[in-house]
């Protein structure tokens, strides 16, 4: 059985200091890992390579996954 590893989540800045329930945590502290969860689910946690990463950061940047439209 392979050992999860520990992620130090952090929460993104615009829920800091709101009373959302519902918030986006990244943890940045395994190498070569990026992980993604939602503080109302812990224990689901989304894995990807730095790379992946910075391509979905880019595509939200440039609107391709903005639901209000």
């Amino acid at each position: 059985m392979t050992a999860r590893p520990e992620f130090e989540f952090v929460t993104i800045a615009a829920c800091q200091n709101t009373v959302r329930k519902a918030c986006p945590q990244v943890a940045t502290n395994i190498p070569g890992v990026v992980a993604l969860r939602d503080s109302e689910r812990p224990g689901e946690v989304v894995t990807m390579t730095r790379e992946a990463w910075a391509e979905f950061t880019s595509a939200i940047r440039c609107g391709e996954f903005d639901l209000s439209a």
